[in-house]
């Protein structure tokens, strides 16, 4: 295994090829991560999955969820099941690692409904999930190694299924994520904890791997992200009714200008906004 550090201080792992010969034989694909967590960081997330998601689960012919790559401790995993159960009683979430040793350790918190399991990126369980969460993973890989992993759990979908790859803070404060069907990347989302920034374009030290060496001028995500602090210093003015009404009258003014926003203000109140991928990919 290798490791470098990126210019964003983390650690930086090379995954091996997907589909070259290390990766066959049944061997989990994908690399030791550091596996740190903390209670309740997916929390963003997770109320985007158990609310405008939440048809898909709903839909679905085998609720069956995969949290992949959930760390050393399996609390997220416990979360992501409990506040599923809500969508849909009999969801079905399977914890995937691919050190044994933090499998063995959850193991005691199986439960009907909540299992855990070796392995990669493969995403080794019976049947086809309907979403797959992937948090602070593939942010310890290599940019190009990305494309590779994306098809790979991409093609574990069930129909209607959603691969979610997205990076988030120690607390979860500042969290962004790609949403991707069996076809291709479908959004990236930025939820952020009111009073934890100054300008939203912090959120930019936790983008997706996918986009993270992107934010420069001529890209973009770049663009994007000017535009929303433009906006956010422009909506100055309603910050005498609050963040949330100053962060809705930003993302009205990104809409108003062009950026194609696939939510509203029920989302926007809640220090989130989503942004169709092919608006802010890579060149």
């Amino acid at each position: 295994m290798h490791a470098r550090s990126d210019k964003v201080g983390a650690v930086v792992q090379k995954a091996e090829r997907v589909g070259s010969p290390r990766s066959r034989g049944g061997k989990p694909v994908g690399n030791i991560t550091r596996g740190t967590t903390n209670p309740n960081r997916m929390r963003r997330l997770d109320r985007w999955l158990a609310g405008p998601q939440a048809w898909r689960l709903r839909a679905a012919v085998e609720p069956l969820v995969v949290d992949l790559g959930y760390g050393a401790s399996p609390t997220t995993a416990v979360e992501l099941f409990e506040r599923l159960q809500t969508v849909r009683p009999d969801v079905r979430v399977c914890g995937i690692e691919i050190e044994p040793e933090r499998v063995r350790t959850a193991k005691a918190l199986e439960r009907p409904g909540l299992s855990f399991h070796v392995g990669g990126f493969e995403v080794p369980v019976p049947g086809n999930p309907v979403l797959v969460r992937a948090f602070n993973v593939l942010r310890q890989y290599e940019e190009a190694d990305v494309p590779g992993i994306w098809r790979l759990v991409q093609s574990r979908l069930a129909p209607g299924g959603l691969f979610i790859d997205g990076t988030c803070d120690e607390i979860g404060r500042r969290v962004t994520w790609v949403a991707m069907d069996a076809a291709k990347p479908l959004s990236l989302s930025f939820s952020v904890r009111f009073g934890s920034f100054e300008l939203p374009s912090e959120v930019a030290e936790r983008l997706p791997k996918a986009l993270i060496h992107r934010n420069v001028p001529g890209e973009p995500i770049h663009a994007f992200l000017q535009a929303m602090d433009q906006a956010w210093l422009e909506a100055a003015p309603m910050a005498s009714f609050g963040n949330r009404q100053r962060w809705t009258g930003m993302c009205r003014s990104l809409r108003d200008a062009g950026w194609p926003l696939l939510d509203g203000p029920a989302r926007w109140r809640l220090g989130e906004v989503t942004v169709a991928w092919d608006a802010v990919a890579p060149l």
